[in-house]
């Protein structure tokens, strides 16, 4: 497998272990105590890795973490939670399947990089299949469940672009990152469940366990691997694979709890799961026109002069690929002609574009002594 594909299968791990947070919920955790849940979640993973890792934020990264451990952790599951109390979980689930676009609108205005058109109909694809295998025709639509969906969506869309755009200080790794926001966003949420839900659950043995799934796979593991694609991915690409957990949810619903999937559901699943495959293709490379590419059969002596070595500098290729205005053909295709005379090459590697004044020997006449050179002015750039 490439690097590309291990990263993308690393990161769909992270929604397919998100998956399993219903069916542990339901069956393992103390009923009506999402916040506290939520708490227990997050803080001992967060605090475990912190352990682990012993970086500590410094300078800037102490209101960044706090920031990015608000909007994934501290922000978001409060306002999940009371989306799935107030909603049918298929409307939930449909809100939470929108963030790819959310991901798209943010990547163009906070990093100014365009998603690919085919990228973006997979974003509009996921949540439509996501709609066919979870909503009912009875499912319900509060207001305020609603808003606090796409809130909850928008907090992580929001989180997930910051982390794409602030990164990483320099010498710390994505565990330690991740370490810093669950610890902050798991303190955030403790005084608003001691005020809402009273002091912390008992948990028995069942609990116990479902904790430690749902903090070391489903939050440790999982945000790292999450975070960690966010770095390497495509935004929009790796938001398209969120879709990934409401289908397992569903699928351990029909496995796990007997839950029978009808032809329309199945037909949303394969939506869904086409949709994510189209997202993860590369996207093709603009096509070159026939008129930029250098001629290697171009006569000697037709080609032109050399020029000085401030004028043979080419720019640096910008972020979009397009060559500033003005410059030649050969500068903005990102290639450079050669000398045909045999000898070393008279220009430097084409990503850097920096040649030197070097000028090779024409085969018709004989090479001219450095010493009868007068010295000039040698370009910088």
């Amino acid at each position: 497998m490439s690097r590309r594909g291990t990263d993308i299968a690393l990161t769909a791990l992270a929604p397919v272990t998100w998956g399993t947070t219903y069916l542990v919920t339901s069956e393992l955790l103390p009923p009506d105590r999402p916040l506290w849940s939520g708490v227990l979640r997050a803080l001992p993973a967060g605090l475990l890795l912190l352990a682990v890792t012993r970086h500590r934020p410094h300078g800037s990264w102490w209101w960044r973490a706090a920031v990015l451990g608000a909007l994934n952790i501290g922000a978001f599951f409060p306002l999940l939670f009371l989306a799935a109390y107030r909603l049918p979980g298929g409307t939930a689930a449909v809100l939470g399947a929108a963030q790819p676009l959310l991901v798209a609108a943010l990547t163009v205005l906070a990093l100014r990089d365009r998603p690919h058109r085919h990228t973006l109909l997979a974003a509009l694809a996921a949540p439509l299949g996501v709609a066919l295998v979870v909503l009912r025709p009875d499912a319900g639509t509060d207001p305020l469940g609603v808003a606090a969906g796409l809130t909850a969506t928008a907090a992580m869309a929001t989180g997930l672009v910051l982390t794409r755009r602030w990164g990483r200080p320099a010498g710390v790794g994505t565990l330690a990152v991740t370490s810093w926001q669950l610890t902050a966003g798991g303190l955030l949420v403790v005084p608003l469940a001691a005020a809402v839900e009273g002091t912390p659950p008992a948990p028995d043995g069942p609990a116990l366990a479902g904790y430690a799934w749902l903090g070391l796979a489903g939050t440790a593991l999982a945000y790292a691997l999450w975070f960690r694609g966010a770095g390497r991915l495509p935004l929009t690409q790796v938001s398209v694979l969120g879709a990934l957990s409401p289908l397992t949810a569903a699928a351990l619903g029909w496995i796990v709890l007997g839950q029978a999937l009808d032809a329309t559901q199945l037909t949303g699943f394969a939506l869904a799961v086409g949709a994510m495959v189209v997202a993860q293709l590369p996207a093709r490379p603009a096509p070159t026109r026939p008129g930029n590419r250098p001629s290697a059969a171009q006569p000697a002596s037709r080609r032109p002069a050399a020029q000085p070595a401030s004028r043979q500098s080419a720019p640096i290729a910008s972020a979009s690929g397009n060559a500033p205005s003005g410059r030649s053909a050969a500068a903005a295709s990102g290639r450079v002609n050669r000398c045909a005379a045999a000898g070393p090459a008279a220009y430097d590697s084409p990503s850097i574009q920096r040649t030197s004044s070097t000028v090779q020997p024409s085969p018709r006449r004989p090479a001219m002594s450095r010493t009868s050179l007068r010295p000039g002015r040698v370009s910088s750039s």
